[in-house]
């Protein structure tokens, strides 16, 4: 009879245990590493800094994952389509696409939990972990990108922020293309501050197609340990961004409207 392992509980205070003691491929849900603790901002950022993060039901209690692979997005493998690099000329030249930092953050959060996604019943963005990435945002270190079309918000990404490091948290999109938009922004902001890596969490189609790859965790760890230490970028758009993304689909001038 195959032996299920022990899986950690943490009271709220505790250290995370390793990274190298999550469940493995063997075992029955692989990259989870240990469940309860709290989703207080210390313990968050300690989570992250160590290559973890958190994710569950509303039925269930709060899971710590540190998956192996890690799947990540180089900002300098980013991947335009044909139909994304269309999509933010039309809307550029045209004046109607604009992108924001941090004008939104709420709004795009509750957008993320509430937005249907095919084959998605429910959501993990549960009240709790609104609650605790707001707290994390109010503290500096969540951030959201926003997708504005003719001043309305269409689509969205949040995130945690920690020195040079990027974790990708959710998306939302109301219009074609309206997340990627907001994704091409932040890589072009990333690529311009020097971001030496997105984290994406989970392997998935969508973000293999943008330029993502699973990395190996200990390389990922690694990674992240150099970028935290580095200092951390004003959080602020600036549409000169674009011009990381030129080499890559030539796009109208920068325009301040």
């Amino acid at each position: 009879m195959a032996h299920t392992p022990t899986l950690p509980w943490l009271d709220p205070g505790d250290p995370f245990p390793p990274v190298e003691q999550a469940w493995g491929p063997r075992d029955p849900i692989p990259g989870l590493l240990a469940a309860g603790g709290a989703l207080d901002t210390p313990t968050l950022l300690a989570a992250y800094r160590q290559g973890i993060f958190p994710w569950f039901s509303a039925d269930q209690p709060i899971l710590w994952w540190s998956p192996d692979p890690r799947m990540v997005l180089r900002p300098e493998r980013f991947h335009l389509s044909h139909s994304l690099r269309k999509s933010l000329r039309s809307g550029l030249r045209q004046g109607r696409l604009q992108i924001r930092f941090d004008s939104a953050f709420d709004a795009v959060i509750q957008a993320c939990a509430h937005t249907p996604r095919p084959g998605q019943d429910g959501t993990w963005i549960v009240p709790a972990m609104i609650e605790a990435y707001s707290a994390l945002h109010r503290a500096g270190h969540a951030h959201s990108v926003e997708t504005w079309w003719d001043g309305r918000l269409v689509g969205g990404l949040y995130l945690v922020n920690i020195g040079r490091a990027v974790f990708g948290e959710s998306m939302f999109s109301l219009r074609t293309d309206a997340s990627k938009m907001a994704l091409a922004a932040l890589v072009a902001a990333c690529r311009t501050w020097g971001v030496p890596l997105i984290d994406c969490q989970q392997a998935t189609r969508h973000l293999a197609s943008l330029g993502a790859a699973p990395e190996a965790r200990d390389d990922f760890v690694r990674a992240v340990a150099r970028a935290i230490d580095a200092p951390a970028p004003e959080w602020r758009w600036d549409c000169l961004y674009w011009d990381a993304l030129r080499p890559d689909a030539p796009l109208p001038p920068c325009s301040t409207r």
